[in-house]
């Protein structure tokens, strides 16, 4: 049985990289001032910030049922079932339209709506491929990463308050308010939106929140107390020397979590919160996916 993994640009893993680890990555697709680009096919980070901070027209799109079927075609030509990995469902509708055109696939299509995203949704689909080598067939590689969906957390520090405003996220009353008093806004993911958790007037704090957060959910919801049965990751957009700095501090006080991996935020969630932020994202370790 040869199974297929496939995920999307939200989870961070980039087409070279897909490349290496035997992963298929469908690119998201954006709107900017009225043109059409593809992350990481036509848009790089790099491009994506400048444009940002130009206060260009973005806005996220879904992938086409054409762009989505059509990949799905190609590798069920090489491959007998494809695990298809989308973005979660609270924050776009791509999973809900990928659960729909797989009723037409006849169950070798398996469309798993795990509520992840950046690198959470990331580790799904290196879990996915672990348990395909292991000769697990579609629809049990889904069931278990469905099971196990909410074993992960995710919280971010804002810079600015710039991009929730201009998305609607918060009144521009709000965003004066908070710019003036020089506020570092703490959000959250826990599968189904983007929320709000804190404010902290400093990036320590900030930080400090942020940790305390992860140790609670570690204990709480992962029955770890140490870190040693959670995988820890250090998310940023433009901000990587705050990354690796964050990363040093995550270490000491989590020292038996293992090596803690860098990665950019997806594009789909950093044009809503803007460049300068810093996350950190834990889910715990899957067992049946260890190598």
């Amino acid at each position: 049985m040869k199974v297929a993994v496939m995920t999307d640009s939200n989870s961070g893993i980039t087409q070279a990289q897909a490349k290496e680890l035997g992963i298929y990555v469908l690119p998201m697709p954006f709107m900017i001032d009225g043109k059409e680009y593809f992350e990481d096919i036509n848009l790089t980070q790099r491009e994506f910030y400048e444009k940002l901070k130009n206060d260009s027209d973005i806005s996220t799109s879904q992938p086409t049922p054409e762009a989505v079927t059509g990949l799905w075609d190609t590798l069920l030509k090489e491959y007998d079932q494809v695990v298809h990995i989308p973005m979660s469902s609270g924050l776009s509708s791509s999973c809900a339209t990928a659960m729909m055109l797989a009723e037409d696939y006849g169950g070798r299509v398996q469309v798993v709506n795990n509520q992840r995203i950046s690198a959470t949704q990331r580790q799904s689909a290196l879990d996915a491929l672990a348990l395909a080598e292991k000769g697990m067939d579609a629809e049990q590689i889904r069931e278990i990463l469905m099971e196990t969906k909410f074993d992960s957390t995710i919280y971010i520090m804002l810079d600015t308050l710039k991009y929730l405003k201009k998305g609607g996220r918060i009144t521009p009353a709000a965003a004066a308010l908070g710019t003036f008093l020089k506020l570092k806004p703490v959000l959250t993911i826990q599968g189904e939106k983007l929320d709000a958790y804190s404010k902290a007037r400093t990036i320590k704090q900030a930080k400090n929140t942020m940790i305390t957060a992860v140790a609670h959910d570690m204990a709480e919801r992962f029955g770890d107390t140490t870190g040693a049965k959670t995988r820890l990751c250090v998310v940023h957009t433009e901000n990587l020397e705050a990354a690796k700095e964050f990363r040093e501090e995550l270490r000491v006080q989590f020292p038996e979590t293992g090596d803690i991996y860098i990665d950019c935020l997806s594009l789909s969630v950093s044009c809503h919160i803007g460049p300068g932020c810093l996350a950190v994202t834990a889910e715990k370790i899957l067992d049946q996916a260890r190598r």
